[in-house]
């Protein structure tokens, strides 16, 4: 078992495995950000409704919802209750745990039963547990008998360096170089196995990490955008502003007052 639990085989796969509850004061509404990561939604109660933002299209209702790689927002509506399980894994994880490529779930979201038949009773088995412990060792057991059928083969090890070439560089042709191959074969292999372009899951990474940044800044207190844009690799304050407003649908700064974690209590008078 790895240090938090999770089965060490799961551990390349699965990034995050944990309850969620969107609280009182969200209506049962949650925005769905651009991720380097896969993401796996099972309400604890009812369907959820998710809609693109800023594409045409009414919401799709779903009992289960499967989200691949994409790089705009997404509104969850959960009308039945505000808790679920919330899974993330990374690209390899959808071949590894699922039996898809995660290419062919980019940009696009879909029902569970759809994608994995064998888990199709997935929601009903986690309404009936009693605890989250149980939930989770059900989800895990689930997830371990899907890395049993499908393997972990050769093809997602290499799949797993290619990432984190690209996780580690600015460049796409960086990422190339470390990996010894040309970036028009590179570019050719991250999009059919993904579904995005080395240069589109550079801009996950980059979102991501100005993401966790926000996050921290406004826990402790205090959220300097331009710090967090340096930090991320954005040119400026500006250039983070407008990539949020590109992606997220919103600024920075709206989303953690929608969204983020509660500004710190003020210090006590002494």
């Amino acid at each position: 078992m790895s240090a938090d639990g999770m089965s060490a085989a799961l551990s390349p796969y699965v990034t995050t495995l944990a309850a969620y509850d969107l609280g009182p004061g969200s209506g049962g509404v949650h925005r769905g950000l651009p991720s380097s990561t896969l993401s796996v939604t099972i309400p604890e109660d009812g369907p959820v409704d998710i809609a693109w933002l800023g594409r045409p299209g009414p919401a799709r209702r779903l009992r289960a919802a499967v989200a691949g790689l994409h790089l705009d927002a997404a509104e969850l509506r959960q009308r039945a209750g505000t808790r679920g399980v919330w899974l993330t894994l990374t690209p390899p994880g959808a071949a590894a745990l699922l039996g898809v490529p995660a290419s062919a779930l980019a940009g696009e979201v879909a029902d569970l039963a759809d994608v994995v038949p064998a888990l199709a009773d997935l929601p009903e088995r986690l309404a009936g547990c009693r605890s989250w412990a149980q939930r989770r060792a059900l989800v895990e057991h689930r997830l371990l008998a899907g890395l049993a059928r499908h393997g972990d083969r050769a093809a997602r090890r290499t799949s797993r360096a290619t990432l984190a070439a690209l996780s580690g560089t600015a460049r796409v042709e960086e990422a190339a170089r470390l990996l010894g191959c040309s970036r028009r074969h590179l570019s050719g292999a991250v999009r059919g196995e993904f579904g995005v372009t080395p240069k589109e899951y550079q801009r996950l990474v980059r979102f991501e990490a100005a993401r966790r940044r926000l996050v921290a800044a406004a826990r402790s207190g205090r959220t300097a955008l331009a710090e967090v844009a340096a930090a991320s690799g954005f040119a400026d304050q500006a250039h983070l502003t407008r990539e949020w407003r590109a992606m997220a649908g919103c600024t920075p700064t709206e989303w953690l007052r929608a969204e983020g974690p509660p500004a710190p209590p003020p210090p006590a008078p002494r």
